[in-house]
C-alpha cells in the first residue's frame, strides 16, 4: 500500500494528507490575519468618539495597515528563498500576535496604530508564503481548485469582518475585536510549531539593501502622500502630499532600474515581460482599490448618514461574505475548466453595476436594497480575484513564482491603501465643497448628512470608472499556458 504522504495528484487537490494539513494550518493563520484588514471598519466611528479623532486620522488604522504590508511584501520573495516554511510562518504569526496584544491594551490612537502596524508586519508575510507553497505542491491542472479553496479565506475573511465587528461593537468595547483574535492566533502558533513542515527549497540569496531602501521610500512615499491628502492644509496641492508622492515616484523609477540591472534583484521584474501577468496585475489592483474603499466608506456612511447601528451596518455585509465563501471554490473549479476571461468579464460587470448603484444611494434607499447591492459586489469580486491571480502566476516559470506572488500582493495592498486614501479624500473634499457652495437653509445636522451623500457619490463614481477600465482590459485576457520550463531559462523571458 502506498504511503499517504507519497500520493500523487490523483490523491486529491493537494496531493496528500500531510500537504492538506500544511495548507489548512497556514489558511487558518492567514484567515485570522486578513480578517483584521477590515475588522475595524465598522468600529471606526466608536474609536473616533473614544479618542476624539477625525475620519482622516482614523483611516490610518486601515491605510497604515496596508502601507506596512505594501512595504514589507517586496522582501517576501527574498525571505521565502532564505528561510524555511516553518520558521517564516511562525515568525510572521508571532509578529501578528504581539501586534494584536498591543492594540488590545492601547491607551491612545498612537499606540493603537502601532499595534496595527505590528499586525500588518506579520500579515504581509503570510499570504505570499501560502501562495508560494500551493504553487510548489499542487499540479498545474488543479491550481484553480486549490486557489479557490484559499480564496474562501482570502475573500470571506475581509467580507465577514464588518459583520463580526458590528455584532461585537454593538454590545462590547471595540477592544474585544483584538482580545477575541488573540487566543486564536496563539492556537495557530502552537499547532504550527507541532505540525508544520517545510516544503519550499531554501537557498542563500543576498538582499540588496539599496533596493530595500528604494522599495520602502517608493511604496511608502506614494501611499503616505495619498493618505495625507485628507489632512493637509491645501489638500492635494500641499507639500505634505506632493513631496512624499514625488519622492515615492522617483524612488520607484530608480528601484525598477536597479532590479533590471543587478544579478539578484529584490523583486524580479522580468515577470512583467509576460503579457497576461501584466494585464492581470492591473485588473487586480483596480479590484482591490474598489473593494477596500467600499468596505471602509460604506459602514461609515451607513452609521453617520443613515443612522444605522454598528450591528445593522455590519449585518448588511453578511450575505455578501457568505456568497464569497460559497463561490470561491466554485469559481476555482470553473477556472480549471474554462479559464479566467469570462469569469473576469462577468465579475467586473457586476462590480461596476453595484458601484454605480452605490453612487445613487439616498436617504430613502431601503436597507434591503443596500444589502443586495453589497452582495452583488462581493459576488463579482469572488469571480475575479483568485481566477485572475492564478491565471497570472500560471504563465510564469517556477523560479519566478515567489517574485510573481510578491509583486501581485505588493501592488494589491498598495492599491488598496491608495484607493482607500484617495476615495476617502475625494469624499471629504466633495463634502466640503458641497457645504461651501450650498444655498440650502437646512439645519446643520441635515446639511452634514447631505454633504456626506454628495461626497459618497463622487467617490463611488470614480471607483466605477476604474472598474470599467479594468473590464476593457479583461477583454484581452487569454488562458495562460505553462512555459516549457525544462527548455527555457528564466533569464530569457517569455517565449511569446
Amino acid at each position: 500500500m502506498k504511503n499517504q504522504d507519497q500520493l500523487t495528484e490523483t490523491g486529491g487537490t493537494f496531493g496528500s494528507r500531510s500537504n492538506f494539513l500544511l495548507v489548512m494550518i497556514m489558511i487558518l493563520g492567514v484567515f485570522v490575519a486578513i480578517l483584521n484588514e477590515t475588522l475595524l471598519n465598522v468600529a471606526l466611528s466608536k474609536i473616533m468618539n473614544d479618542f476624539g479623532i477625525t475620519p482622516s486620522t482614523a483611516q490610518w488604522l486601515t491605510t497604515g495597515y496596508l502601507l506596512v504590508i505594501g512595504v514589507l511584501i517586496p522582501v517576501t520573495a527574498f525571505l521565502i528563498q532564505r528561510f524555511t516554511t516553518r520558521s517564516l510562518f511562525l515568525g510572521a504569526m508571532t509578529l501578528f500576535t504581539v501586534g494584536t496584544l498591543v492594540a488590545a491594551i492601547s491607551p491612545g490612537i498612537e499606540v493603537l496604530i502601532f499595534g496595527r502596524l505590528l499586525q500588518a508586519a506579520g500579515t504581509g508575510l503570510l499570504f505570499p508564503l501560502l501562495t508560494n507553497v500551493v504553487f510548489s505542491i499542487v499540479p498545474f491542472e488543479k491550481r484553480g481548485s486549490a486557489m479557490g479553496t484559499i480564496g474562501v479565506v482570502i475573500t470571506f475573511a475581509p467580507a465577514i469582518g464588518p459583520t463580526l465587528s458590528g455584532i461585537i461593537v454593538e454590545h462590547f468595547s471595540w477592544r474585544v475585536l483584538f482580545y477575541g483574535v488573540l487566543p486564536i492566533a496563539l492556537i495557530v502558533i502552537i499547532f504550527a510549531y507541532a505540525k508544520l513542515k517545510n516544503v519550499t527549497e531554501t537557498t542563500n540569496p543576498k538582499v540588496d539593501l539599496f533596493s530595500l531602501l528604494l522599495s520602502t521610500l517608493g511604496f511608502g512615499g506614494i501611499v503616505y502622500g495619498f493618505s495625507s491628502s485628507g489632512e493637509a492644509n491645501g489638500g492635494w496641492m500641499s507639500n505634505h502630499v506632493l513631496l512624499p508622492i514625488a519622492i515615492g515616484t522617483v524612488s520607484l523609477i530608480v528601484f525598477t532600474w536597479r532590479q533590471l540591472t543587478i544579478a539578484q534583484p529584490l523583486l524580479d521584474l522580468r515577470t512583467f515581460k509576460y503579457s497576461i501577468f501584466r494585464m492581470s496585475t492591473v485588473i487586480m489592483m483596480i479590484v482591490m482599490m474598489s473593494m477596500f474603499s467600499a468596505m471602509m466608506l460604506l459602514p461609515i456612511f451607513l452609521q453617520n448618514a443613515l443612522s444605522y447601528s454598528p450591528f445593522e451596518a455590519g449585518l448588511i455585509m453578511l450575505p455578501g461574505g457568505i456568497v464569497m465563501g460559497i463561490m470561491s471554490p466554485i469559481t476555482g473549479r470553473l477556472f480549471d475548466k474554462f479559464g479566467a476571461k469570462w469569469l473576469a468579464l462577468i465579475g467586473l460587470g457586476l462590480i461596476a453595476i453595484t458601484l454605480w448603484q452605490f453612487a445613487s444611494i439616498t436617504l430613502t434607499t431601503p436597507y434591503i436594497t443596500i444589502m443586495i447591492f453589497n452582495t452583488l459586489l462581493m459576488l463579482g469580486i469572488s469571480m475575479v480575484m483568485m481566477p485572475i491571480m492564478t491565471n497570472a502566476l500560471n504563465e510564469l516559470p517556477p523560479p519566478l513564482y515567489p517574485h510573481g506572488t510578491a509583486i501581485i500582493t505588493t501592488l494589491q495592498q498598495v492599491a488598496g491603501a491608495i484607493g482607500t486614501a484617495l476615495l476617502v479624500s475625494i469624499m471629504t473634499n466633495s463634502s466640503t465643497r458641497y457645504l461651501e457652495n450650498t444655498s440650502m437653509k437646512e439645519d446643520n445636522a441635515t446639511l452634514q448628512i447631505l454633504a456626506m451623500i454628495a461626497g459618497m457619490k463622487s467617490a463611488f463614481f470614480l471607483a466605477f470608472g476604474l472598474v470599467a477600465f479594468a473590464w476593457i482590459i479583461s477583454l484581452f485576457i487569454k488562458r495562460s499556458v505553462p512555459q516549457d520550463h525544462t527548455k527555457m531559462e528564466v533569464d530569457q523571458g517569455p517565449a511569446n
